[in-house]
């Protein structure tokens, strides 16, 4: 017989007879319960244990529903969408250690616990190869199942929010993220669409600013590895021996300071993706580690004696002209050979004007939900200076410059006066003159420009803007609020 204790300490006994059982349970039920509704899918041909079993649940608070035969329980999988299936070994039609196979198959989410009158260690070890979540004996273990029930709920449901947020990820870092309707763009984005579904090395071109790592996540999340770690380094940033520590590890007492054993980034990318950020700065002695890791998926960590062995996918991006930095023996040619399998370049922004509308847009719409301001319009002036500059920065350079003026700017239009000085005093003599000449017959239009320019030449400080213009911090504030620029 099953004996069931429920959450509220009321030990039952369950046996083939039903009927004072289930007058037992029509009472019972009536009582107050805990609201759960996650829902159990019972799979068993014995319809007195799917009806016991289906009590139990009802009564710890569970949506249930019922199958007899594997045929039935997929079907059912399919329209009632449980979070849990608790499923009998034996059954009419099939066998429960290899249904789980076709469950986790159609609903990954779900988990599954097989419920058995004759355990055996074989059918235990395959239904846990399976996907199974436990596989549990009738009789010996009906103690067990509430409790793990409710663990296997509790999976089941951080499944489906590690799957939402892998999605929001996916989306955060896909490709259609990189924002831009250029034909140098598209064709950029088509060539790493084409090799994100491979391991292949992918080295990336480009000026600083341009998007290089915004790429190698987009290849990294469209690609088998993305449900592995993207580990991103620069290269710059690290003297030779902190970035051949940081890289590859340590052992314990390989130096002074090595107190312990240190994973490096390459083993904590294993199964994933090492962006190579500034591949150009590395120093020469650790090429030849790199070069190693790409010919043989090993290397030797400091002050080891055994080599390690990832399998890691390396993307590496430099603004430098790799080979130039060859004759000049600053760079291996065996490494860049080994590297240079697909290349792609990314072009600068003054390349492809066409796109800076849209990133204008796209970061002033994030920057003022970001400082929770209303959404911004922009003047056809202001635009026209923005596309009309050249942008040494690249993208880096425009975003931080429409955070700057969403922060800066009071009302909800963006315009000429509001763009930055440095802007507005290079770009191209394409811009109508008149918009940017301080000397202009209109007083108040001149003076809300040159209040501007102050502000934005000393970073917002008014104090600062105020002695700049030769007036008090008082005066200054009521031209603010009379120009709207508060």
């Amino acid at each position: 017989p099953f004996t069931y204790k429920s959450s509220k300490d009321m030990p039952l006994v369950f046996g083939k007879s039903l009927y004072l059982h289930t007058l037992f349970f029509t009472v019972i039920s009536l009582k107050t319960y805990r609201i759960d509704m996650s829902k159990i899918l019972i799979i068993d041909d014995e319809v007195q244990i799917r009806t016991l079993l289906t009590r139990m649940m009802e009564l710890e608070g569970y949506d249930v529903c019922q199958a007899g035969d594997c045929r039935a329980a997929l079907k059912q999988l399919e329209l009632q969408n449980p979070d849990v299936v608790l499923c009998d070994v034996f059954l009419p039609d099939g066998n429960g250690v290899d249904l789980v196979l076709a469950i986790k198959k159609a609903a990954p989410n779900v988990e599954v616990i097989l419920l058995t009158a004759h355990g055996n260690i074989p059918d235990g070890v395959q239904a846990i190869k399976n996907g199974a979540f436990d596989y549990i004996t009738k009789g010996d273990d009906n103690n067990k199942i509430i409790p793990l029930i409710s663990r296997a709920v509790e999976k089941a449901r951080m499944n489906v929010r590690l799957e939402k947020l892998e999605k929001k990820v996916g989306q955060t870092y896909s490709f259609d993220s990189i924002l831009g309707e250029s034909k140098v763009l598209k064709d950029a984005v088509s060539l790493a669409q084409k090799v994100s579904g491979t391991d292949v090395p992918v080295l990336l071109t480009g000026e600083t600013g341009t998007g290089k790592e915004v790429f190698a996540q987009a290849i990294h999340y469209s690609s088998k590895r993305a449900r592995q770690n993207f580990v991103a380094v620069n290269c710059s940033s690290f003297s030779k021996e902190l970035l051949e520590s940081e890289m590859f590890g340590h052992k314990a007492g390989s130096f002074t300071g090595a107190l312990k054993d240190k994973k490096g980034l390459f083993e904590e990318a294993n199964n994933g993706t090492i962006f190579l950020d500034e591949i150009g700065e590395m120093a020469f002695e650790l090429q030849a580690k790199l070069l190693r890791i790409l010919e043989t998926g090993e290397y030797i960590k400091i002050g080891d004696t055994k080599p390690t062995r990832v399998n890691v996918r390396i993307i590496a991006a430099t603004n430098r002209n790799l080979s130039q930095e060859i004759v000049a023996g600053r760079f291996r040619e065996d490494l860049f050979y080994r590297l240079d399998v697909v290349t792609i370049h990314l072009p600068p922004l003054r390349e492809r004007q066409e796109d800076i509308p849209p990133l204008v847009k796209h970061y002033l719409d994030y920057f003022a939900r970001e400082n929770g301001r209303p959404l911004f319009t922009i003047s056809e002036s202001a635009m026209s200076a923005l596309c009309s500059y050249s942008w040494p920065g690249n993208i880096r350079e425009l975003k931080n410059c429409m955070e700057r003026m969403v922060v800066l700017t009071r009302g909800s239009q963006i315009d000429i006066e509001n763009v930055p000085v440095n802007i507005r005093e290079k770009i191209s003599p394409g811009i109508s003159k008149s918009i940017l000449n301080p000397v202009s017959c209109d007083l108040e239009k001149n003076e809300k420009l040159l209040i501007q320019r102050a502000l934005n030449e000393c970073d917002g400080n008014r104090t600062r803007a105020a002695e700049k213009l030769g007036i008090s911090r008082r005066t200054l504030h009521r031209k603010l609020a009379q120009y709207g620029l508060q």
